[in-house]
């Protein structure tokens, strides 16, 4: 039996929890989550059926891409989600999580749009567009 996860926003306007497991890390060095985070987007990811908001007072949606989204809070600006929109997965920004899950980065995506100033880990599979092989858990 998973153990509720929790977590949310810098500022509490935006809380969520997860009764189900979650996705190891995936880190993504695509343009867009650079731009949206300020570095490269470390998410794990559920099952939508096990994520609940629980507090969205100040999320806010923005869409760069027809069928896809992310969540931020407008008040404190953190960035909190992706999705594609009608799909299964949530990806959620693993800093974010309440506490420590035991997690650990099992890809880096877009490494060919990463910034020059960091070294990605070259045991972590890595690829240079959007390919993986991190399963969702059921």
């Amino acid at each position: 039996m998973t153990s509720t996860i929790s977590g949310g926003c810098l500022c509490g306007g935006v809380r969520y929890t997860v009764n189900g497991p979650l996705r190891d890390v995936i880190a993504c060095h695509c343009e867009q989550c650079r731009r949206t985070s300020g570095h490269f987007v470390a998410a794990t990811a559920c099952r939508r059926k096990y994520f609940s908001l629980e507090q969205q007072k100040s999320l806010r949606w923005f869409s760069a891409v027809p069928g896809f989204r992310r969540g931020f809070c407008n008040v404190c600006g953190s960035s909190l989600f992706f999705e594609e929109i009608g799909k299964e997965r949530i990806s959620i920004a693993a800093g974010s999580l309440d506490k420590p899950q035991g997690l650990h980065i099992a890809a880096h995506l877009f490494t060919s749009e990463a910034g020059d100033y960091y070294t990605i880990d070259p045991q972590t599979p890595a690829s240079p567009v959007g390919e993986h092989h991190v399963v969702l858990p059921e």
